[in-house]
């Protein structure tokens, strides 16, 4: 939230989302929030991918959304157990399009320009220090999101 503030003035005021634990999104907010961006970030727990449908997901076309952040991959107690109920139901080939990779793939074949995301489990202090540099980089200094992630590698 403190970030969100901090580089408020800096966003377009079509700047829209679901912040905290407000609600969980339904696959149609999903889906109004993807098709209607410019750029999309997550800032959540577990795998994106297990937050929204396969199915609907490959079946949209969203080229208005230049970038996605995905600053998943966060792992708490509870987000281990809801994880691991929902993957029963999943085949081993469902988990492993969910993994960052094949995410970046599916949404770059719905048309998203550039995907930046995690590729391994990490906590939310770190993903928030990720979220300060994108933010810095991207809209304080105008840097692409090619040297931000530049920046990220360091």
């Amino acid at each position: 939230q403190k970030i969100l503030e901090k580089y408020h003035d800096r966003f377009t005021l079509q700047w829209e989302g679901v912040i905290g634990n407000m609600c969980a999104p339904s696959q149609a907010e999903w889906e109004r929030l993807l098709t209607n961006c410019s750029a999309f970030l997550f800032y959540g727990m577990e795998r994106f991918m297990s937050h929204v449908l396969l199915n609907w997901l490959v079946a949209m076309n969203i080229p208005k959304c230049r970038l996605v952040i995905l600053l998943d991959l966060v792992r708490s107690q509870q987000s281990y157990q809801r994880i691991t109920k929902s993957d029963i139901h999943k085949s081993c080939l469902r988990i492993a399009l969910e993994r960052p990779t094949e995410t970046a793939m599916l949404l770059s074949l719905t048309g998203v320009g550039s995907v930046i995301a995690t590729q391994w489990y990490t906590s939310l202090e770190e993903n928030a220090e990720r979220l300060e540099t994108l933010f810095e980089n991207l809209l304080s200094f105008g840097k692409t999101t090619g040297q931000t992630v530049h920046v990220l590698q360091k």
